[in-house]
């Protein structure tokens, strides 16, 4: 090839910025950034709007450019776009799903981890990356009470981290090579996994895409304080063993995404060992609050577990996404994930290789804001700040308790579920026609309050009760932001109550 020909020696393009470009852009954004952060409590919550309008606001209907633009003009203008139009869960009247604020050294750590981006898959691609997540899955593991020389690796959130360990489960527990020949054993045997009714959706996920099939799971009822009941868990073990199936893993949550509740673990690691079956502890909401003293003490027998999923999202207050499983056997996820092509030649003794220990080959830097967080905080910065959570969320609880128009239900952890109750139906709220009404009331409370921006709450089903949830994951929530809840709640109840309650139930 003769070089002469090509006029490509000191290249030009049209996506680079200079030094002293990027370094105004990048703190006019900081500054932008800067002031949300420091008004966030004075911001409404979210925009009162819906898809079409925000299409608008996009300009969705235009083609691609042709030509390019700006490059400062597009970063001004793109982050008053979304400042704008965006709900807020680092908003301290956030209250709904689990959601944490997301913490402002995280926020640094993945513009930093996004300007060095290395790939994780491979020690060699990442050697200080990967050294950061090896260490930063070490103290998430110590944090919990965790064994901290098992393995683990960062993932995208919850429903991923929970499902390596499921994988990882059924390698380890399969009565046939399950990795070699699929279902497909020769004595056409069935794998069964026990999780309780209330257990999240992502164990049929898992069920589905491994070729199980949802009717593999078997569904165990909820005993008191919506735990999976460990005799009818028992029964079903000792069935499925009887007929000829294989049960190999037993599901305990440990903080329910309705009630916060916590499954009794130290009765199933008790179960699983003599039945030989793997214990995986779904703590993607809880399992963080092991590090807290006010907590139920069955939560702190995570540790007993053979795979926990956990997310650094929710209450590690990291910035999304960052979720984790560890695995108490440090062979496990090799035993379940890893394939050597030579093409890779990765070797271990060069360190830790991720791509080994899940689905993914290439993968960004999430680690960077978690090990950040978890080195500017420490583990009593922790401990206090989700204590102090769960503290508003019980003190929420006694005000719905005391309110003349609030009902309150469950409290698990930092989550309790309530419901306005106008006073001169509280002793009618079960029949049926009452129990109805109070259900379209509350829900169009709920709708209301998001639309109005003042506060944000979910839901959850209390038998036929559509009951209000509200959990405090976010280190900005003080009292008087709960206090303000009930507030809202009851307002919005009564001007509601006015103008939907069915002439049937009015008085005279």
């Amino acid at each position: 090839m003769n070089t002469d020909e090509i006029s490509l020696a000191g290249r030009t393009t049209p996506i680079e910025l200079g030094a002293d470009e990027f370094a105004e852009i990048g703190h006019a954004l900081v500054d932008q950034i800067a002031d949300l952060l420091s008004g966030m409590g004075d911001r409404r919550l979210g925009p009162d709007t819906d898809p079409a309008e925000m299409r608008k606001v996009l300009g969705a209907d235009a083609g691609l450019p042709e030509a390019g633009t700006d490059a400062a003009g597009l970063m001004r203008e793109t982050a008053d776009m979304l400042i704008d139009n965006s709900l807020y869960n680092g908003h301290p009247r956030f209250f709904g799903y689990i959601t944490g604020a997301p913490a402002p050294i995280g926020i640094l750590g993945d513009l930093l981890a996004s300007a060095v981006n290395p790939n994780l898959g491979g020690w060699f691609l990442s050697p200080m990356a990967s050294e950061i997540e090896s260490q930063a899955v070490r103290w998430i593991a110590e944090l919990i009470g965790f064994p901290k020389d098992g393995d683990g690796v960062l993932v995208s959130g919850g429903n991923v981290a929970n499902m390596l360990g499921f994988w990882a489960a059924r390698a380890a527990k399969a009565p046939w090579d399950i990795r070699a020949a699929g279902m497909h054993s020769a004595e056409r045997r069935t794998l069964r996994v026990d999780a309780s009714a209330g257990t999240h959706t992502w164990i049929q996920k898992a069920a589905d895409l491994s070729g199980m099939g949802v009717d593999s799971i078997r569904w165990i009822e909820q005993g008191a304080e919506d735990c999976i009941d460990v005799g009818k868990l028992r029964a079903a073990i000792e069935a499925d063993r009887a007929s000829g199936d294989d049960p190999f893993m037993v599901v305990g949550t440990a903080g329910s995404v309705s009630t916060g509740a916590v499954d009794d673990l130290p009765a199933l690691r008790e179960l699983c060992d003599e039945f030989n079956l793997w214990l995986h502890a779904d703590g993607a909401y809880g399992a963080f609050a092991a590090a807290a003293d006010n907590v139920p003490p069955e939560l702190k027998a995570i540790a007993l577990a053979d795979s926990v999923a956990l997310d650094p999202h929710k209450w590690l207050y990291a910035p999304l996404e960052a979720g984790c499983v560890l695995v108490r056997d440090r062979d496990a996820l090799l035993a379940a994930f890893s394939y050597r092509p030579e093409y890779y030649r990765f070797q271990e003794e060069e360190g830790v290789n991720f791509f080994e220990r899940g689905f993914q080959n290439s993968r960004g830097f999430r680690a960077l804001k978690v090990w950040l967080q978890l080195k500017q905080v420490g583990r009593a910065g922790y401990q206090q700040m989700i204590e102090e959570d769960i503290e508003l969320a019980r003190a929420f609880h006694g005000l719905a308790v005391e309110h003349t128009h609030l009902e309150a239900f469950t409290q698990g952890l930092s989550i309790t579920t309530y419901r306005y109750v106008p006073t001169d139906l509280a002793e009618r709220s079960r029949e049926p026609a009452v129990l109805e009404y109070l259900n379209a009331l509350n829900q169009g409370i709920q709708d209301a309050m998001g639309k109005g921006g003042q506060a944000f709450v979910s839901n959850a089903l209390i038998g036929e009760i559509y009951a209000l949830r509200m959990c405090v994951v976010n280190f900005r929530t003080a009292l008087e932001d709960v206090v303000a809840l009930a507030e809202i709640s009851v307002e919005l109840g009564q001007g509601l109550d006015r103008s939907m309650r069915p002439d049937a139930l009015r008085d005279g």
